[in-house]
């Protein structure tokens, strides 16, 4: 009988929660003002060749978009684009995607956190709650995500940045015109380096001047080293210095703050190990050293 209740209350969460999305996509900001009478709005008619897998998905993707742009706070979705940029602006991560996956993991954790607590037979309120948690982690988990392959690929460009510079600084003073050494670099280093160089160069090539995609360049990296870089280089073009003297320079700061970075990280080792020294290691060396001592104390003691 406590099943059956358990059960019919996460129903009826479910149903608000259903009952929510069909309100905000109906609202007039997700659904757009009403076209006038007689008066298609654009994109109205399906397609001739449009499927009926995509006319069914559609409107549900939308829907399920206004959800998470809903319940997304203000300012978040200038920092989703910054993110993005940081991942590199992967294929099919928009902001609009990522505010699908926000509302489907809204559901979707939901609809775990629900089937948890009924599979532990929870009291009603234990229910809610971990329906509430569930909704909130999976709601989260598409920023995490995105955050996340952020993070990782501006340590991977930390990383390749400094072969990357000497390679530069080689190609410049051996000749070649800046233009020309950077689509050197690019072509010789896959990786996202060589990507977020291969950008700067059609970028100037679409007309941009060198200073302003050299600026763009600091803002889509989190890479002190790389932002450094770029603002040596505009000062140089000003200044009128030679651009091999700024390229030497900087990579000879660049291989000390590596050696720097290095000996940070190792450092850092002991400390880090005594994490899993101290609760995994040291526990099964007690019980090894101290347990048979102190079955036969227990063993002796019984006996008297």
């Amino acid at each position: 009988m406590e099943f059956c209740v358990l059960a019919a209350g996460l129903g009826a969460v479910f149903v608000a929660i259903l009952l929510a999305v069909a309100a905000l996509s109906a609202s007039p900001d997700a659904a757009g003002s009403p076209a006038p009478a007689g008066v298609y709005p654009p994109g109205a008619a399906p397609a001739a060749g449009e499927s009926l897998r995509t006319r069914a998905l559609g409107p549900a993707a939308r829907r399920i978009a206004a959800v998470g742009r809903a319940l997304t706070p203000n300012g978040a979705g200038v920092w989703l684009q910054r993110r993005l940029e940081y991942a590199g602006n992967p294929v099919g991560w928009v902001p609009e995607r990522v505010m699908e996956m926000q509302g489907l993991g809204l559901l979707l954790g939901a609809l775990a956190g629900g089937a948890y607590a009924v599979l532990l037979s929870l009291g009603k309120s234990s229910v809610v709650g971990v329906v509430v948690i569930g909704g909130v982690i999976g709601f989260w988990l598409p920023f995490l995500l995105v955050s996340n392959l952020g993070t990782r690929r501006q340590e991977q460009i930390r990383r390749e940045l400094p072969e990357a510079l000497d390679l530069l600084t080689l190609s410049v003073e051996a000749g070649l015109g800046f233009d020309a050494a950077l689509a050197q670099v690019a072509h010789s280093m896959p990786g996202p380096l060589a990507r977020e160089f291969m950008r700067l160069l059609q970028e100037m090539q679409m007309g941009q001047r060198r200073a302003d995609a050299l600026r763009a360049l600091a803002t889509r990296t989190t890479v002190t080293e790389l932002r450094t870089l770029a603002t040596s280089l505009v000062q140089a073009a000003d200044l009128g210095i030679p651009i091999a003297t700024v390229l030497r320079e900087q990579a000879r700061e660049m291989r000390i703050k590596r050696r720097q970075y290095a000996e940070e990280k190792a450092r850092k080792l002991p400390v880090k190990i005594m994490i899993p020294l101290v609760l995994c290691i040291f526990p099964v060396l007690f019980i090894v050293v101290v347990g048979p001592g102190a079955i036969n104390i227990m063993t002796t003691l019984s006996r008297l």
